[in-house]
């Protein structure tokens, strides 16, 4: 015990750098996944290789490896950002990938009579997409979207090799300390374990809320 409570306010810090990682990048997946599942679903050729390429790309690109593309790469280019932000913005687009692939699946599930009869009464594909189609593709998705934002909490772990502050890194400093490196681990565990477990018990609640009834 005494590893947490001599050092509470640093586990505190990097508990708290971890659960802000884990919710700016899911809002940034969340925001990322809808818009390129509409695409891969547009009728327009264009959007839909564009929705192809984004989620080829970044499912089959090494999460370690997006961090350095977007710590290193983007400051050649002039785009200078506090190191949070650019790691919100890698695991954001990363696990962007596959919430579109799980909208997607989702949206397949939607029997294709519903939009021919949306687009039956004037709406633009846009509208169907927005108000019929994807409303109901994510309630039949629910668990896997939370199953997916509980692996991007545990892949915030990745951002502490790159100057950001969060709880993994906390090791760190404890071990230049003396504690034993067994309990920091254990106490760095619990404090993931209840970012997961509050991710998991919000969307049970969401399933029970929304979720198609089976």
């Amino acid at each position: 015990m005494d590893v947490l409570t001599d050092n509470f306010s640093l586990y505190g810090k990097g508990f708290l750098g971890t659960v802000e990682l884990t919710v700016y990048a899911s809002l940034l997946a969340l925001v990322l996944g809808f818009l390129m599942a509409a695409f891969r679903v547009a009728p327009v050729g264009s959007f839909r290789a564009f929705g192809t390429v984004w989620v080829t790309i970044l499912r089959n690109t090494p999460l370690t490896l997006l961090f350095f593309a977007v710590l290193l790469g983007l400051p050649r280019f002039g785009i200078v950002l506090p190191f949070q932000l650019f790691a919100v913005l890698a695991l954001g687009c990363y696990t962007s990938a596959f919430i579109c692939e799980v909208l997607r699946s989702g949206i397949n599930t939607i029997p294709k009579g519903q939009g021919e009869a949306a687009r039956s009464l004037g709406m633009s594909f846009g509208q169907t997409l927005g108000t019929v189609v994807l409303p109901q593709a994510f309630r039949s998705v629910i668990p896997p979207i939370g199953s997916t934002l509980i692996a991007l909490a545990k892949n915030s772990a990745i951002a502490g090799a790159f100057s950001v502050t969060e709880l993994l890194g906390t090791y760190k400093t404890l071990n230049e300390l003396g504690y034993s490196i067994i309990w920091t681990f254990v106490w760095i565990a619990v404090g993931y374990l209840i970012i997961t477990l509050s991710i998991s018990a919000l969307f049970n609640v969401l399933e029970k809320r929304l979720g198609v009834a089976r």
